[in-house]
C-alpha cells in the first residue's frame, strides 16, 4: 500500500504533525482579537507571519515591560509567530505584502473599518488576485454600525 500524507503506513509518523502544519497565514494585526486568533492557528502548526507598522509595531508591545522589555500580554498573544514591519501605505511595503500573499493560504486583518479597502487588502480585492486565499476580517466592535 503506497504511503499517503494523511494516512501514513506508520501512524506514529503522524503523531509529530500538527493539524495546520504546512499552512501559511499572513496577518496584519494588533491588540487582541486578531493576535489571539492567529496565535491559535500557530499553536495548531500554521506558520504565522505577523505584519507590523514601522517604528512602533503593535501597540500591545508596550502595555508593560515584564518580558525582556516587552509586554507579557504581547508575548503571550504572539508566541510562535514570525514578525516583520512594513509600511503598507508605501508601494514598496505593499509589494512585499503581495509577495507574501502569493505563498499564503490565509490572510487575517483587524484594521479599522474601511482601512483594508483603502489599502487594497479587502477580501473582494484580494480574491481577484489570489483566488485560493482565505481572507478573514476580525473586528472587536463590528465593521458597521455605531460601534464600528
Amino acid at each position: 500500500m503506497p504511503e499517503h500524507p494523511e494516512h501514513p503506513e506508520h501512524p506514529e509518523e503522524a503523531l509529530g504533525r500538527l493539524p495546520l502544519s504546512g499552512v501559511t497565514v499572513v496577518s496584519v494585526e494588533q491588540a487582541v482579537a486578531a493576535p489571539f486568533a492567529t496565535r491559535q492557528l500557530a499553536d495548531l502548526g500554521a506558520r504565522v507571519i505577523k505584519v507590523e507598522r514601522p517604528g512602533e509595531g503593535d501597540f500591545a508591545r508596550r502595555y508593560d515591560t515584564t518580558v525582556h522589555g516587552q509586554s507579557s500580554y504581547f508575548v503571550w498573544l504572539n508566541r510562535s509567530k514570525e514578525s516583520l514591519t512594513l509600511d503598507l501605505k508605501s508601494d514598496a511595503g505593499r509589494a512585499v505584502l503581495e509577495q507574501l500573499l502569493r505563498d499564503a493560504d490565509v490572510f487575517v486583518q483587524n484594521l479599522a473599518p474601511g482601512a483594508a479597502a483603502r489599502l487594497g487588502m479587502d477580501a473582494p480585492t484580494l480574491a481577484k488576485a489570489h483566488p485560493s486565499l482565505i481572507c478573514c476580517t476580525i473586528s472587536g466592535y463590528g465593521t458597521s454600525g455605531p460601534w464600528a
